[in-house]
């Protein structure tokens, strides 16, 4: 019998994003003091898991291969995100992060590989070690890399945030169509919830 997952992706998702104003981009935390955990999504991930879920993050995370942080502050910003869903009681069942750029200034990162968004790698290796049917499974994202991912993978798929023309343009022109657009994770798992129970 085989399991079935939510893949979510991280930053956007399951944390704010930050406004970096110095550099004048929208990114990733960069320090953990930066990292805050968006609203009921530790409520949403016991919704997965009361649903028979396995709850996995798989996230590009170039900003080493970019110098914006050390491993040391990922793992730390790793560590304070689990600790701050534990104090919900709520986990994730495994991370996947991809730490490659095409364009990394750190040449150990700096490589075209098969794990960062849009291609689906991470979720591919993640339903082999954890024996997870792709096509009863769900891939949430904020991005249209994250979509792509799980359409490539044979995922339905939620994005999360405000459809904006823009976004729907390069949605139309790239072919990728999430299955339902929600403002947060916690919609999200109401819909899967909704699916699932009929």
């Amino acid at each position: 019998m085989k399991n079935k997952a939510v893949f979510l992706d991280r930053d956007g998702v399951i944390n704010e994003v930050i406004y970096h104003k110095e550099m004048g981009i929208i990114d990733s935390p960069f320090t953990v003091e930066q990292f805050k955990l968006l609203p009921k999504v530790a409520e949403a991930i016991n919704i997965f898991h009361d649903l028979g879920f396995r709850v996995i993050v798989v996230s590009n995370q170039p900003g080493m291969a970019k110098y914006h942080f050390s491993i040391d502050v990922f793992e730390k910003i790793r560590e304070k995100m689990n600790a701050e869903l534990k104090k919900d009681d709520a986990e994730v069942d495994a991370e996947y992060y991809c730490f490659h750029h095409p364009y990394a200034t750190v040449k150990k990162y700096k490589k075209i590989c098969n794990c960062r968004k849009p291609k689906p790698g991470m979720l591919q290796k993640a339903a082999e070690e954890h024996n997870i049917d792709l096509s009863k499974s769900w891939m949430i994202g904020d991005g249209i890399t994250d979509i792509a991912a799980g359409q490539t993978a044979g995922c339905k798929t939620i994005l999360i945030g405000r459809m904006k023309c823009d976004l729907c343009k390069i949605m139309e022109d790239e072919k990728v169509k999430p299955d339902y657009i929600k403002p947060n994770l916690y919609k999200a798992s109401l819909i899967i919830k909704t699916q699932e129970r009929g």
